[in-house]
């Protein structure tokens, strides 16, 4: 591990300081051409002219890969003056390949293929002038297909590379857009948990609440003349705080845990009967009709059932007003499970409209429309508030 940490470092140095690098080994190359271009085996000087072109081909080379069509401009110009100054070919001509190769990899296309023209015309400049006048065309014409072949080998090597510097990019963009999209996916996931979690909270506080208020106002009223109701009233009042308490703090400890711990309490389809006993004790007149035969349901739909007949009562407890009646209806269709709950209160208008916080009648349409559901709800002609729900017995994906 060390090891590849030290790699790694001296990766990204040299990726963060191509310029002093490529300066440094365009200096020393100057230097090298320049050395073999002043002497001779014999150690004596021989053409000054290559001296000055060698030094003008290897130095544009720091400038290689920051500005590469500025630096193939200057060894095109230096390679151009070759011809009239030089009579031997110097060492230096290695820097023509090497700017060609950066031409390709790094400079715009245009650059690249204006380089590859010009590295072609230089194969024919060569043996004109260096190969023809000496050996004739017999050995002439191979010096050219050679260069030839040589620049060619050069290009495509620097467009290889060019290839590959874009799919590292392509692939940076790639990370980098899955980066974005999981952030937005983890956003997305939490508004809609903290959505499930404010449902849950405004199921669970107001009906509770709802049946504590109708409780306590029951309870003071029958105090001082049957003074047993009293104490019903305030056992259905203990028993639903427990059971909200209970209740709340599930929904908390779902929130303390990681992921996926689902240690909350989750009443289903079948605790229906059990929430409208709860409800009559609190002396609502409600009556159940369960229709055809229950089946085990998905977790989430169960809930949702369980959910909306809650919601339901809730309403007509703070709505229907004294002596109203209520009859819920639970079908199991062979398609999908349906709701009904009516009453014959006075609290139409006021169930109408959508509670501040959107999560009444709102929230039973939101829970079922997750599940591929739909819950419809109104005024019943004659008086009174209907609400009907539908909800599949299998989720959509």
């Amino acid at each position: 591990m060390p090891q590849e940490n030290v790699f790694d470092r001296f990766v990204a140095w040299t990726r963060a300081n191509v310029l002093l690098i490529d300066a440094t080994a365009a200096v020393v190359l100057a230097l090298v051409c320049a050395a073999a271009a002043t002497a001779t085996l014999t150690g004596v000087a021989t053409d000054p002219g290559a001296v000055l072109v060698s030094v003008l081909l290897c130095l544009p080379l720091a400038l290689r890969r920051v500005r590469p069509e500025v630096s193939g401009a200057l060894v095109a110009a230096a390679g151009l003056l070759e011809p009239f100054v030089v009579d031997t070919p110097p060492l230096a001509n290695a820097a023509v390949l090497v700017a060609l190769y950066s031409l390709a990899a790094y400079a715009a296309p245009w650059a690249s293929r204006g380089g590859l023209a010009l590295g072609l015309l230089g194969a024919v400049v060569v043996s004109a002038r260096y190969v023809l006048p000496y050996s004739g065309a017999f050995r002439a014409l191979p010096v050219t297909l050679f260069v030839a072949v040589l620049v060619v080998a050069t290009w495509l090597l620097g467009s290889l590379r060019r290839a590959f510097r874009q799919n590292e990019v392509a692939l940076r963009e790639r990370a980098r857009l899955l980066e974005v999209e999981r952030e937005n996916e983890s956003r997305l996931a939490a508004t809609a948990e903290r959505q499930r979690i404010a449902r849950e909270m405004h199921d669970v506080v107001a009906h509770s609440l709802s049946v504590i208020i109708a409780q306590a106002d029951g309870g003071r009223y029958a105090a001082a003349a049957d003074p047993s109701a009293a104490a019903q009233a305030l056992g259905t009042i203990s028993a639903t705080g427990r059971q909200a308490l209970a209740d709340m703090r599930g929904l908390l400890g779902v929130l303390r845990q990681g992921p996926g711990d689902e240690r909350a309490p989750q009443p289903d389809a079948a605790q229906v009967a059990d929430l409208v006993a709860q409800v009559r004790a609190s002396g609502l007149d409600v009556q159940l009709d369960v229709l055809g035969e229950p089946r085990e349901l998905p977790r989430a739909v169960g809930l949702a059932a369980y959910r909306i007949v809650q919601e339901s009562l809730t309403n007509v407890l703070k709505h229907a007003g004294p002596a109203a009646r209520a009859r819920v209806e639970v079908r199991w269709d062979p398609d999908a499970l349906r709701l009904g709950v009516d009453d014959d209160g006075r609290g139409a208008a006021a169930m109408v409209a959508p509670s501040p916080g959107g999560q009444g009648l709102v929230g039973m349409a939101e829970r079922a429309r997750l599940h591929g559901g739909a819950v419809t709800s109104g005024p019943r002609s004659g008086g009174g508030f209907r609400v009907r729900a539908t909800l599949p017995y299998a989720s959509p994906s």
